[in-house]
């Protein structure tokens, strides 16, 4: 069913007919490529993601006769990278729309992640926020040093719960955060950072204060 059949005209799918050709075309020329990724369909119409490498074949005298193609099926790999990103997306979703600041630095303290609520509370836009140094630009002189010791040990994999964070605003307004520092690893398991999820607790202190003085 196939030996005598032109590859490109009877078994790859139109809109990749163009670029099979030029790869064929380039291996018969003497250049190999290496890594092409292209989708092949089975006689039953299932896609199946191909990662090809395309090879000069030539004679005895060094003459080329054809293209030899060595392909890797990557199906599966697509379907769980895709799924993956899928769930990085939602978890992106997720935090950014959490009613709850959300913060995360990478190994060198810059944010990496900075939720709505953080900008509405705080009044510093993603864009404000994003490759900034934290604790240097958005942390109070004197709390700097605990919140760096707080990062840096959730860099290590010590965690910490319930850290009270005091936070003011671009315009001066003072908030106190009860903050969680965890841990942010990738795939693998390695430390890529640490993201902060915090719970505003500023309106809580001053109740909690009225009811002592008035008590």
């Amino acid at each position: 069913e196939t030996i005598g059949k032109h590859l490109v005209s009877n078994f790859i799918t139109e809109e990749f007919k163009d670029s099979v050709q030029n790869v064929l075309a380039a291996a018969l020329s003497g250049k190999d490529t290496a890594n092409f990724e292209f989708p092949l369909f089975t006689k039953h119409g299932k896609r199946k993601e191909i990662l090809l490498n395309a090879t000069t074949r030539r004679g005895p005298d060094g003459e080329v006769t054809g293209v030899i193609g060595v392909g890797q099926d990557i199906t599966r790999i697509r379907e769980i990278t895709s799924e993956q990103q899928r769930n990085a997306e939602d978890l992106a979703r997720l935090i950014d729309t959490a009613n709850a600041p959300i913060f995360g630095v990478d190994l060198q303290g810059m944010v990496t992640e900075w939720n709505r609520k953080a900008a509405d509370m705080l009044g510093y836009t993603k864009d404000e926020t994003i490759g900034k140094a934290f604790v240097q630009n958005f942390i109070q002189p004197e709390d700097k040093t605990s919140v760096e010791e707080v990062i840096q040990r959730a860099m290590t994999g010590c965690e910490t719960a319930n850290f009270t964070l005091p936070l003011v605003s671009k315009l001066g307004k003072c908030y106190t955060v009860l903050l969680n520092a965890t841990t942010r690893r990738d795939a693998k398991g390695k430390i890529t950072g640490v993201v902060g999820v915090g719970q505003d607790i500023t309106e809580l202190n001053s109740v909690m204060a009225e009811s002592k003085r008035v008590a």
